[in-house]
């Protein structure tokens, strides 16, 4: 079989849907860390970006016959993301009406910090990187997803209208909301 790197994202599912399966394996390899990252992003809880992941990609695998080379395939993966990830924000909300008052003692956890560690620049980094969560999680989700598609993903503005689903100028004017409401929360 031929170097699985000269294909194109479209060459890959192309021979994914003739039944290469290296070819599913590929974009799997292509697609994981970053759609990670995407999904960490959006839901803000890594057990659950990787679940999103992983049901993403079998997705993909399952409905590749869906994909039709009129899109990228990165626009059908990160959509295909995209939904899952809204999905599940939506059930956290509705699992936000659960009670405090029946939850006992035992449910509660408690993360002690190590205050042995020294000081160094990977705390500071770390720190930053949790304010620059905190603050795109404050987002409301519709300016959420286009700016991390955008500064985070790289994707193009044409790209993320098409896997949003929304006017191009939309798409802009979000992402330039998104980049000024995170910027006067970070200078908090």
């Amino acid at each position: 079989m031929a170097n699985q790197f000269q294909f194109t994202d479209e060459e890959l599912m192309a021979r994914f849907q003739s039944g290469d399966e290296n070819a599913y394996n590929e974009l799997v390899f292509r697609y994981r860390d970053r759609l990670m990252n995407f999904i960490y992003r959006f839901v803000n809880d890594m057990e659950q970006a990787e679940d999103i992941v992983q049901e993403t990609l079998a997705k993909v695998f399952t409905h590749r016959h869906y994909y039709k080379e009129i899109a990228k395939v990165s626009t059908w993966i990160y959509t295909i993301a995209g939904n899952y990830a809204k999905t599940e924000l939506r059930k956290r909300k509705r699992r936000k009406t659960i009670q405090l008052s029946h939850m006992g003692k035992e449910d509660k956890v408690y993360e002690i910090p190590d205050l042995e560690q020294e000081p160094d620049i990977g705390v500071h980094v770390q720190f930053s990187e949790q304010k620059i969560q905190n603050a795109l999680q404050s987002l409301p989700v519709h300016f959420r997803s286009p700016v991390i598609l955008r500064d985070i993903q790289e994707l193009s503005y044409e790209d993320i209208s098409k896997i949003l689903d929304v006017p191009l100028g939309t798409v802009k004017s979000r992402i330039n909301r998104a980049r000024q409401q995170l910027k006067s929360k970070l200078k908090e």
